[in-house]
């Protein structure tokens, strides 16, 4: 893989809740076609994939008020590899929460300062049932972001 990702959506979902706002980020993104959008599972994401991208979107179910285990996973398995390439690129967040989401959303944001990502849009969380205004806010966050991709601001 050496192919440069804009925007890279990152996510982890057992019921298909945050697997749906992931994807609508993604959708929303896409709708800058010259901007280039991967969504992939934290599980099947690597090093290589936080090298290339420009902009970095992760996506969380609130477990037990902290992230998905598989987006811990990820940061554990790529922080020493990609620390150092990592500094000043863009990044913001969306949570699937049952509870208020605050817990997971810290818990994420004290890894990323390691990282030294650039928080570029406010956070999302959603709190319980998603619903049709929640997938919106997602898409028009996607686009938000491809469309500062695309202007060079991120």
């Amino acid at each position: 893989m050496n192919e440069a990702i804009d925007l890279l959506v990152v996510y982890h979902s057992q019921s298909g809740n945050t697997a749906r706002l992931a994807e609508a980020v993604a959708d929303g993104a896409r709708t800058v076609s010259s901007v280039t959008v991967r969504l992939i599972r934290a599980a099947e994401a690597d090093a290589g994939h936080m090298r290339l991208t420009r902009c970095l979107v992760l996506c969380s179910p609130e477990y037990f008020g902290y992230m998905a285990g598989a987006v811990k996973d990820l940061f554990d398995r790529t922080y020493e590899q990609v620390r150092e390439e990592m500094i000043g690129k863009s990044y913001t967040v969306v949570i699937s929460a049952g509870n208020d989401g605050t817990g997971a959303l810290t818990s994420i944001e004290r890894i990323i300062a390691g990282y030294k990502l650039r928080k570029v849009q406010q956070s999302i969380i959603i709190r319980g049932a998603i619903s049709s205004g929640d997938l919106e806010d997602c898409r028009e966050l996607g686009r938000t972001l491809a469309a500062g991709i695309d202007l060079g601001i991120y």
